[in-house]
């Protein structure tokens, strides 16, 4: 079923044009990363602001309330650009363990990256930072690093990309 799956969307007429015009697919390059770069880039500053090392003059509330829309805008770019590129080499993609191991990384600090703006209000309330939110903070920041770190392998590893 995925297999048919994956084929499909090699063939898809549209995936097909843009994956064979380079202008559109530097375009999906750049619209990936720079979305990654909002995305890991503002939950970054919220999660250093739980830590206590960045914007310490506001609370972290404040500075999750600005950065927030754009990590969902970042998200969403990083995504749709990222289906995109994946459904030009859709079998290749989901055949190698180190895109399939990206892919829990990044849905792993997607999902700390929910409890996180989730939580901050809680969090900001008490009188100082609590060590769980801290915590949580640090595991969101590795996961990020991680999904980084492994993206950029993947093309090395598995020859896909």
């Amino acid at each position: 079923m995925l297999l048919h799956l994956g084929e499909w969307l090699e063939h898809n007429s549209w995936i097909v044009a843009i994956n064979s015009s380079v202008v559109l697919s530097a375009i999906l390059e750049v619209a990936h990363y720079a979305g990654f770069f909002l995305l890991v880039g503002s939950i970054a500053i919220v999660d250093l602001r739980v830590l206590g090392v960045a914007a310490r003059r506001q609370t972290a509330t404040s500075v999750a309330e600005q950065l927030f829309p754009w990590m969902w805008t970042g998200f969403a770019s990083a995504f749709l650009s990222g289906f995109i590129m994946f459904a030009g080499d859709a079998t290749d993609f989901s055949g190698a363990w180190i895109f399939c191991v990206k892919m829990l990384v990044v849905l792993l600090a997607l999902a700390a990256g929910i409890v996180v703006q989730r939580s901050v209000p809680k969090w900001d309330r008490a009188p100082s930072m609590p060590i769980s939110a801290r915590l949580m903070a640090f595991v969101s920041l590795a996961l990020w690093i991680g999904a980084i770190l492994i993206a950029v392998e993947v093309p090395a590893i598995s020859g896909v990309g």
